[in-house]
């Protein structure tokens, strides 16, 4: 099959590549880098004539749920109409666990683009996964107040990206299921713990406060709104084997 991943040089993206060319697909990368604008729809058409199958990974990194829903619906909005126009006949969307609990900030911005997947006329499928174990390592470059470091607060079941990855590829390459169970991690994991384990792993030896960090998303997470549900599927991973295996 050929599958397009978009933001395929991402943190999950470039996961889906691997997994889809190991499984013997034809993975196109859908950036900037290979001639793709998803904000202004440049390079699409190129890039999905003849593709069977869409993965929308494609992120930012903000808390404005303004500045995230814009971007969402309109590179989301873009990648669903350049399907249709293709004949695409699957669109596989990676998005998060407990959003419709939350819908704010950042998460607000994921609930509309469910929405452009959802009503979009290509068959479809919605893979909600909780935060990943690399979300330690982009709070700690993040969450800072001028040089000091700091550790957000909240509960969460951190997965390892490849097995996200692995999971969207295997979607991507089935028929669509809508909205598919959600996909979380082998156990709950405190968030400031794991910022502050995560420093300590990379050399960082400076104080680092644990703090609850204002938000309406991160009230929400804090109060355990991000975690799956029973039935969600567990990948295998822990936090501290991710650790062990980055050194």
């Amino acid at each position: 099959m050929r599958i397009a991943v978009a933001g395929g040089t991402g943190v999950v993206g470039r996961h889906v590549v691997e997994s889809l060319r190991d499984a013997g697909h034809e993975a196109v990368v859908l950036s900037r880098s290979t001639g793709v604008d998803l904000t202004t729809g440049a390079g699409l058409d190129a890039a999905l004539a003849g593709a069977d199958a869409i993965v929308d990974t494609a992120n930012l990194s903000t808390m404005s749920a303004d500045e995230a829903t814009r971007f969402f619906q309109t590179s989301t909005g873009n990648l669903v109409a350049a399907a249709e126009r293709a004949g695409v006949g699957h669109v596989v969307l990676l998005s998060i666990v407990g959003i419709d609990r939350m819908p704010h900030d950042y998460y607000a911005g994921k609930l509309a683009q469910e929405r452009v997947v959802e009503t979009a006329r290509v068959p479809w499928t919605i893979q909600r996964a909780t935060q990943f174990h690399e979300f330690a390592a982009q709070l700690f470059d993040a969450a800072k107040v001028g040089p000091l470091h700091i550790a957000p607060r909240a509960r969460v079941q951190p997965i390892a990206a490849r097995e996200v990855g692995a999971r969207l590829a295997a979607l991507a390459a089935g028929a669509p299921q809508g909205r598919t169970t959600d996909l979380a991690g082998p156990r709950e994991e405190r968030l400031d713990e794991m910022v502050k384990a995560y420093a300590r792993r990379t050399g960082h030896r400076g104080w680092m406060p644990a703090l609850s960090l204002p938000g309406a998303q991160m009230k929400g997470m804090r109060e355990g709104l991000a975690l799956p549900g029973p039935d969600a599927v567990l990948g295998t991973q822990t936090f501290a084997a991710w650790l062990d295996e980055i050194g």
